[in-house]
């Protein structure tokens, strides 16, 4: 597959990888589309064909339940890299949303940072919320920490971009792990990690053991 992009790669990667966790198989699926058992498996390992069929992908993602962006591999196509896009086009602004989770329980491994679908705004709508500047990408809360402010599922929105420290909450990666969770400077080179839920104890690091990723701006989720 040397004439894949890595990201191409990924996408291909990404389906075997929610076809596992089905507990189906790439056979199973090409026989549900209309193709011979080996299609997929060609597919992903070999890069042939190099992009499904629209028809194909909507009814494999659909059988999945997840969204044809995870992996359409058109969308990383090295070929249409340096295509216009329309992030910042007109009156809108598409924020990435990213295949990772933000642990607001005990702690978990991030998965592969790769965009695969964005939330679409209003620059009207960002700058009375002051985020006209912002730096922004969307990622999912994981665990029941941070509730009732956070919740398990959210979409969080975190600004990136590089900006005075002040307490509240953020988006830090601590060793391999990538946490949200409220953050206080708590003197002598500290700070302070504090969960809303008060099941969970805080957590005090130094400062060079933590990585600030971003502060968080915005939530959204289901009722």
């Amino acid at each position: 597959m040397e004439h894949l992009s890595k990201e191409e790669r990924q996408a291909r990667g990404r389906l075997q990888d929610v076809v596992r966790q089905n507990g189906t198989s790439l056979a199973a699926l090409s026989r549900l589309i209309g193709r011979n058992a080996a299609y997929l498996q060609q597919f992903v390992t070999r890069g042939s064909p190099r992009h499904l069929d629209e028809p194909d992908l909507r009814k494999i993602a659909q059988f999945l339940g997840i969204s044809t962006k995870v992996i359409d591999t058109r969308l990383f196509d090295a070929r249409t890299a340096n295509a216009p896009t329309e992030p910042e086009r007109g009156n809108w602004i598409d924020v990435p949303r990213y295949a990772v989770g933000a642990s607001a329980g005990p702690g978990a491994l991030p998965g592969e940072e790769n965009s695969y679908d964005s939330f679409r705004f209003s620059r009207r709508w960002l700058a009375e919320q002051g985020l006209e500047k912002a730096k922004l990408s969307s990622i999912t809360v994981e665990g029941d920490s941070m509730e009732p402010v956070l919740n398990d599922g959210d979409e969080i929105l975190v600004d990136l971009a590089e900006q005075p420290y002040r307490d509240g909450i953020h988006v830090v990666r601590l060793g391999d792990t990538l946490m949200v969770k409220r953050v206080a400077s708590a003197g002598g080179g500290r700070f302070a990690l504090l969960s809303q839920n008060l099941a969970y104890p805080p957590v005090s690091v130094e400062a060079e053991d933590i990585e600030i990723i971003g502060r968080v701006v915005w939530k959204g989720g289901r009722i």
